[in-house]
């Protein structure tokens, strides 16, 4: 089965090794979005309401370039520097999603790149 490299300027661009998002037939990979904003990439100015919207943005647009949305996303995976943070998350993930909800892990972790309060990534299946 052949990989399809995902790539869009507005989702920033990847800071190491890696593609945004790598297609394999209908299954969309994506990789952990961190709260850059993709036209200076500069971490997002705010609180952690405002880096997990902006981390929602960045994999939403990513989504798109796939071909699909975040109603695709089948598996998500949130990784929080404070699980305090939590409730947050849920919060802001309802305005970002509609039921069915994708399965979720939310990880609680020592450190993020750039010093971020979250990361997240997704795995999403078009045409379902």
């Amino acid at each position: 089965m052949s990989r399809e490299i995902i790539a869009t300027d507005q989702a920033p661009q990847a800071i190491g090794t890696y593609s945004q998002a790598v297609k394999v037939g209908s299954t969309v990979y994506l990789s952990g979005q961190i709260p850059l904003v993709p036209e200076t990439m500069e971490m997002v100015d705010g609180d952690i309401e405002a880096q997990i919207r902006r981390v929602f943005d960045n994999l939403a647009a990513v989504a798109r370039a796939a071909g699909g949305s975040l109603n695709d996303v089948v598996k998500l995976n949130i990784f929080l520097t404070d699980l305090g943070h939590f409730a947050k998350v849920n919060e802001v993930m309802a305005e970002y999603f509609q039921q069915p909800y994708p399965a979720r892990a939310a990880i609680g972790v020592a450190a993020l790149p750039r010093d971020a309060g979250v990361e997240m990534d997704a795995i999403m299946e078009l045409g379902g």
